[in-house]
């Protein structure tokens, strides 16, 4: 046992990959969750990097129970109008007094939200379409240790509370997730009748796979049916190609299966979110922080954005379990599923966990004796490094949805 606390074990159950159902999900950028985990990360970074340019530290505060009330709108073919805005407020607390400086929080927030919807959801005009509004309650300005620019002290876990992470990616896993960052990408950049919000569920039944996309068409785009179902059809074969890049498995790919044509049924939007029309969202509701859905793994329910990320463990250890998971099985070989459960307790150190448990589904003829003081070797030297995990978020290094 490490002076870490750090255990290396067997999972009592077969790798994900070779199971016989395996579920996945992602909710893309423009999904009303994902629309709120945006803004509260963008929010949180936006207040750290401020705090750290005005006192040389990062001071109290979080954004994520950031909640977005759907609007109404009136979807036509050519273009269409938003009738009702969508309402988002960020919620919260901040520190807005400090050592006789007061520091304009909302204003910060306010102005960091409306340039993360104009960079990565162009559709919504912000106080037309969207109106964002902010209530930061006052933070504790008196942090004992805090994340300052000339010295880095290792804080103490502010909750006792836990992190999960896996490595590696099964092919499902990974096909929905670089399916949805290369429609919200590479194929939107070429084709601006796709709307950000999209969805996909993949399921894997033994070696046949289905993926169902939800795609949110811009109305502006499309004059008529006949090109609603073209750019239908050509969002299919794009995850179809992405899918075969990732396996050898059967793939099947099915896009707006809600649609009716007959009835004049279809998904079509003003604003490219189904926020426009009745879908709330809540920051924590979507994508854990390795950005899946994955019922077949254990996960932490804690909401990743908006958390601090000086000391909050709900951001912290689930950045960071992801990262050593990943870490472990690049570096070590012999190794073909990980599970990393990160647990602190209130007042600890955070690089000095409660418990490391690491848990691995070993290659045939590989036993867990084999691989045990290489992985403890990682574990402990990331778990030494966990400031940088702070660091890298400030930065925006780091995905949190």
């Amino acid at each position: 046992m490490s002076e870490r606390n750090i255990r290396i074990e067997s999972i009592d159950r077969q790798a994900v990959e070779d199971q016989e159902v395996e579920i996945v999900e992602r909710k893309g950028i423009g999904h009303p969750d994902s629309i709120c985990d945006g803004i509260a990360e963008s929010v949180a970074g936006a207040l750290a990097r401020e705090y750290l340019d005005r006192v040389g530290e990062v001071l109290h505060f979080n954004t994520d129970e950031t909640q977005l009330v759907a609007g109404e709108a009136a979807p036509a073919f050519g273009g269409g109008e938003v009738i009702d805005p969508i309402y988002l407020l960020i919620v919260g607390r901040a520190t807005k007094h400090y050592e006789g400086q007061t520091i304009p929080a909302e204003t910060i927030a306010l102005r960091a939200a409306r340039e993360y919807l104009e960079e990565n959801i162009p559709q919504l005009t912000v106080g037309e379409d969207i109106v964002v509004d902010v209530k930061l309650g006052e933070g504790s300005g008196d942090l004992q240790e805090v994340f300052g620019e000339d010295e880095v002290s290792v804080p103490m876990a502010n909750d006792t509370s836990f992190g999960v992470g896996h490595a590696p990616l099964t092919e499902t896993e990974r096909i929905v997730l670089e399916a949805e960052h290369r429609l919200n990408g590479e194929y939107a950049d070429e084709n601006p009748e796709l709307g950000p919000d999209v969805k996909l569920m993949g399921k894997r039944e033994g070696d046949e796979i289905d993926v169902t996309v939800a795609a949110a068409m811009v109305d502006e785009y499309i004059a008529d049916l006949d090109e609603y179902v073209e750019a239908v059809e050509s969002v299919r074969e794009f995850v179809d190609g992405v899918a075969r890049e990732h396996t050898d498995r059967d793939v099947d790919v099915h896009v707006n299966t809600a649609d009716d044509y007959d009835e004049g049924s279809i998904y079509l939007t003003v604003t490219g979110t189904s926020a426009e029309q009745g879908d709330d969202g809540s920051v924590g509701r979507g994508n854990r922080a390795n950005g899946l859905i994955t019922p077949n793994r254990s996960m932490s329910m804690e909401a990743t954005s908006g958390k601090n990320p000086v000391n909050h463990i709900g951001k912290i250890y689930n950045l960071l379990s992801t990262e050593i998971a990943e870490g472990v099985v690049s570096e070590v070989d012999g190794i073909r599923d990980l599970r990393v459960r990160l647990l602190s307790q209130i007042g600890r150190p955070i690089d000095q966990p409660h418990v490391a448990d690491v848990q691995v589904v070993t290659d045939e003829g590989v036993a867990v004796s084999d691989v045990e003081d290489d992985a403890e070797a990682i574990v402990d030297r990331e778990l030494a490094d966990v400031t940088e995990i702070t660091r890298s978020v400030i930065e925006g290094e780091l995905s949190t949805f």
